[in-house]
């Protein structure tokens, strides 16, 4: 599936965790890279606009069927920039609370 449709801001590599592993970070704070920090404040509730392939806008309802029925019709995490930073592809990730 083409992670255009979830619009996210940034994406980690969180594939050897499992799916949804992004949710054990809500309430933590992450430092990205040598200075910017985030605090994570939530799971993201989705909206039907993940049904909309980004290149043809064609929907496709069966994604948030998926997500609904999977996974309490949220999928990605809210987070705050508590310290800005600039973020590079690469940059290593740590948990900081």
């Amino acid at each position: 599936m083409d992670k255009r449709r979830f619009r996210a801001n940034l994406y980690i590599d969180l594939e050897s965790a499992g799916g949804f592993s992004e949710n054990q970070f809500v309430g933590h704070s992450l430092k990205i890279g040598p200075t910017a920090i985030i605090s994570v404040l939530d799971r993201d509730p989705r909206c039907k606009m993940i049904t909309l392939d980004p290149s043809t806008g064609e929907a496709n309802p069966e994604i948030m069927k998926r997500v609904a029925r999977g996974h309490d019709g949220t999928a990605g995490v809210y987070a705050a920039v508590m310290v800005e930073g600039t973020v590079s592809p690469g940059d290593e990730i740590v948990l900081l609370n």
